[in-house]
């Protein structure tokens, strides 16, 4: 058993003995108690918390009176103390001297920081590692809390530079200890040390099982226009933008971001210089191993539009498999000078398989082919010969554009727009936006041309060719069209003739110069070419 006596107030637990108390002499419990009496202001001892006071809690620490240390040096949680009676703490023996209430003083705080100062020497010599809390920053780094203050550099906080240090605060790392002076209460930290061992461990590890075709987890660690670089645990390796889907990828931010896990394929690994090519599409299946069968010429599909072009648009059916809607094959009617007028990137649409290449990975896609086309209506409802009335939507030196239905226009070729076929361009004779009849000469629904005439209203004038028209008779005519060597004039409605230059007057001259459009002049009809449809006259014979 302990023996047990009384000095003062205070009962002492003596050491065991081999003999019990009552056995000891009173020289021994003297030697004893002188013992007690050795411990030094200072020190650290241990104690057991026998009592907890309003602001006060007292330890018994072998002494031969208890000592006090202030409450508020105890941690505090949810606003208690989390000091118990019975608990073990360390302080330090701030005086053995009894105060007033007859008790030591003695701290904790100064023992926690003496303790702290211990660690960090040991973990120096050692080349071992503190904990602490980054608390702020300051001038060329953060202040970190390990127990004490310690100061640490912006060049040592991280493997690569750290532009946003504030983002830091308040995170619990492990450290290095640099360099210290308790004197000075100076102290250096490296995270960046912890870091690269923890690299080269992991590097170690990572080479032990990176070979090509592993499967490996990885983390991605930066994110460029080509490709992301995956840190597989010490090392990293490059997953090209080319190799992490089936599909179109505008860039590798549309598919990770910074930190996101990741489960690569290793397609590459040069062990010289430590180089690692990854893929991720390589460990899923590829798409178009089905397509022919899934996308079979005429089958129905639908998808998003992903991508606009100036020929086109590319329709994403699923993840990997794209098609093309050409530009002509958007619409029956509608002349589409650019897929954006019609689409935007993220609509949905349907649309008809009209041709599928699995080598090139190509599929033609038609989006009219989904409605009935309208070309084949129209040769129902305007047949050859019937009588239509638009608007002229446009004018060509080959003819003019009439407006049928919304998106479909009709040509009356130049050749249909008189019987006499003299004139220079149909601006001559119309303008756009003006009103015309006309009649249906042909619908081609394959090359979608309707064609129309304008001149087929009235009858050929030259099919009844009139007796006066002969050689030999004498005609009043009115001059149409004037230039230097000929004039244009009309003979009957429908019915024109040329007056050369040299049947003008004796002495040829510049027509221009002595004839004026809309002047009556006498002449005789002197050829008549039916087939050209080409009539001469001159005036010089008819005088």
């Amino acid at each position: 058993m302990q023996g047990k006596r009384l000095v003062g107030q205070k009962v002492l637990m003596s050491k065991p003995t081999q003999a019990s108390s009552e056995e000891m002499s009173f020289g021994d419990l003297l030697e004893q108690s002188f013992a007690q009496d050795e411990v030094r202001e200072g020190e650290i001892v241990d104690g057991e918390v026998v009592q907890i006071r309003k602001d006060q809690v007292i330890i018994d620490f072998g002494f031969k009176s208890e000592g006090v240390v202030q409450l508020a040096e105890f941690p505090v949680a949810g606003g208690q103390s989390q000091v118990r009676v019975g608990d073990r703490v360390s302080v330090v023996i701030e005086s053995k001297r009894e105060n007033a209430d007859g008790l030591c003083v003695l701290s904790k705080e100064k023992a926690d920081r003496m303790r702290v100062w211990d660690d960090i020497a040991k973990a120096h010599d050692s080349e071992g590692t503190v904990e602490g809390t980054v608390l702020a920053r300051v001038k060329g780094g953060l202040q970190v809390d390990i127990g004490v203050k310690a100061f640490l550099p912006g060049s040592q906080v991280d493997l690569r530079p750290i532009r946003n240090l504030d983002k830091l605060i308040g995170e619990r790392f492990k450290f290095k200890v640099i360099k210290f002076n308790r004197r000075r209460n100076n102290i250096v930290l490296s995270r960046r040390l912890v870091l690269e061992k923890e690299r080269e461990e992991q590097k170690s590890k990572t080479l032990e099982r990176l070979q090509e075709g592993a499967i490996l987890d990885g983390q991605v660690k930066n994110i460029t226009e080509y490709g992301a670089f995956i840190d597989l645990g010490g090392i990293d390796g490059l997953l090209h933008i080319t190799d992490m889907s089936w599909g179109r990828l505008n860039h590798p931010s549309d598919m990770f971001k910074v930190s996101d896990d990741v489960r690569v394929k290793v397609l590459k690994f040069d062990a010289n210089t430590e180089r690692v090519s990854l893929g991720l599409k390589q460990i899923q299946d590829d798409p178009w191993m089905e397509a022919d069968n899934k996308y079979a010429v005429g089958t129905k599909v639908s998808g998003v539009v992903v991508s606009l072009t100036d020929y086109g648009a590319f329709i994403e059916l699923e993840p990997g498999i794209e098609g093309l809607v050409h530009v002509t094959e958007m619409s029956w009617t509608k002349r589409v000078k650019h897929p954006s007028k019609l689409y935007a990137i993220g609509d949905e649409v349907s649309a008809l398989v009209l041709d599928i290449d699995i080598s090139q990975k190509r599929i033609s896609l038609g989006i009219k082919q989904t409605e009935p086309n309208p070309w084949t209506l129209l040769a129902k409802k305007y047949p050859v010969g019937t009588v239509i009335r638009g608007p002229i939507k446009n004018i060509t030196d080959f003819g003019v554009f009439v407006g049928v239905e919304d998106g479909i226009d009709g040509l009356v070729h130049v050749s249909d727009l008189t019987w006499s076929g003299r004139i220079t361009h149909p601006s001559e004779m119309f303008e756009e936006d003006l009103d015309v009849e006309a009649v249906v000469l042909n619908i081609d629904v394959e090359q979608e041309r309707f064609s129309l005439g304008i001149k087929q209203l009235t009858d050929d004038p030259w099919r009844a060719m009139p007796d006066w028209l002969e050689p030999g008779n004498l005609l009043d005519v009115r001059a149409l069209k004037v230039s230097r060597e000929e004039v244009f004039v009309e003979i009957a409605p429908g019915i024109e003739a040329i007056l050369p230059w040299n049947e003008w007057s004796s002495d040829p001259t510049d027509l221009t110069t002595v004839v004026r459009t809309g002047e009556d002049v006498r002449v005789v009809v002197y050829d008549v070419d039916p087939r050209a449809r080409i009539i001469y006259v001159s005036r010089t014979r008819a005088q």
